[in-house]
């Protein structure tokens, strides 16, 4: 066992942890912050992406050890004073969730994306959201929600 200390949602943490333990694994059962699904355990779904310093990454890739000293957000970080973030609204507004299994590796890829690339267009939003799989939606109403968040922000 080893202590891993970092920032999450704003919150200075630190656990011991075996040294093979996944950050996804860390954040939501060492946390408790379980909005940050596991979906496939390969790395192909994106359900448990979070942002590691300001940057979308799956947490099914990364050891909690890896994030040291980082600072980690997940989707219960993103509203800001009981307000949910534009993406979240949009998402809500948009209908962009059916069953909501993916939906905060979406809105955390998302969040992303439109801080990388602001003026976004349809292609490009389909393209970017291949990493994150959605088995209910058909994605047309994640790819508007994503297009109305980002005119939102700008």
């Amino acid at each position: 066992m080893s202590v891993v200390a970092m920032t999450v949602n704003g919150k200075s943490v630190s656990a011991d942890v075996e040294p093979r333990t996944l950050l996804v694994t860390y954040i939501r059962d060492t946390l408790g912050l379980t909005g940050t699904h596991i979906g496939c355990d390969t790395s192909q779904c994106g359900a448990c992406v979070v942002h590691v310093d300001g940057k979308a990454v799956k947490s099914c890739t990364m050891l909690a050890a890896q994030a040291e000293g980082a600072e980690v957000t997940t989707v219960e970080g993103l509203a800001q004073d009981g307000e949910l973030h534009p993406v979240q609204k949009a998402f809500r507004e948009h209908h962009g969730l059916q069953c909501g299994y993916c939906t905060p590796g979406m809105i955390m890829t998302a969040v992303d994306l439109i801080r990388r690339k602001p003026d976004l267009d349809e292609e490009t939003v389909r393209e970017q959201l291949e990493g994150n799989i959605c088995r209910c939606t058909g994605y047309h109403n994640i790819v508007k929600a994503i297009l109305a968040a980002s005119n939102e922000m700008r």
